[in-house]
């Protein structure tokens, strides 16, 4: 089986090589689902490690749906990625009704071929699942990250061992969330050849600070987060 990493850090990606790990996909920012590494770190970890390191191609948390400009900055991101050696890119987009945004999809496989594009978890999202996998192997997306859409991908054991059946030979399928060490047994025993994993802990570094850095208001993936232009105008009048 091939077990890939999803590394949040340096650290992360050190031990997954030195844990035995077959692939990195690379990220930041794991509490809001990944966004996409700087490039100081996909430098460093491609120097690094010598098992494949595919990068996540998501400019913000929230929504899948992106606009013109964000579509942008992730083609520019795809394009710095490959000239820093990633050996493959992980990526998705949806419309405003979450089906598959074929389009720009395409857009951004036929950018970064010849690298293998996985689409990501932004597939747990879509209304027709089996209607999106076709259109992914029209596509030629080479695996899909998946976790049956439900919140584990043992509870969605089903559904995913369904969509390998169908992709069979075609598109793989990578179980992703919630694997462990107490179910990984599951998808060996229903014939997964990869699967995906965080194998995340966490460490008490430091107390508390007096003045968090954090928002909680912003950890909701139904929010889109942006700097309002009106309360910038107003800030910049009253300094002035």
């Amino acid at each position: 089986m091939v077990v890939e990493v999803c590394a949040n850090s340096y650290l992360s990606a050190l031990n997954a090589q030195r844990a035995g790990a077959h692939r990195i996909e690379l990220c930041s920012e794991l509490v809001i689902g990944g966004i996409t590494p700087s490039y100081g770190l996909i430098k460093r970890v491609v120097q690094s490690v010598s098992i494949p390191v595919f990068a996540l191609i998501r400019p913000r948390s929230g929504n899948f749906t992106y606009s013109d400009d964000e579509f942008e900055i992730m083609k520019y991101d795809i394009a710095v990625c490959k000239e820093m050696g990633c050996a493959g890119i992980v990526s998705g987009l949806l419309n405003q009704d979450n089906s598959i945004d074929f389009e720009r999809t395409k857009t951004l496989v036929d950018l970064e071929r010849p690298l293998p594009f996985t689409f990501h978890r932004a597939f747990d999202w879509v209304t027709d699942p089996r209607m999106a996998l076709q259109q992914l192997i029209e596509l030629g997306v080479d695996r899909v990250l998946t976790s049956g859409q439900e919140r584990s991908s043992e509870e969605g054991i089903a559904l995913l061992s369904e969509l390998k059946a169908y992709a069979e030979g075609r598109i793989g399928i990578l179980p992703g969330g919630g694997i462990n060490p107490n179910n990984v047994h599951r998808f060996k025993q229903a014939g997964f050849t990869e699967i995906h994993v965080s194998a995340s802990t966490t460490e008490v570094v430091n107390e508390p600070p007096r003045i968090p850095m954090n928002s909680k208001k912003f950890f909701n993936e139904t929010l889109a987060v942006y700097s309002d232009k009106n309360s910038i105008a107003a800030i910049v009048s009253a300094f002035k």
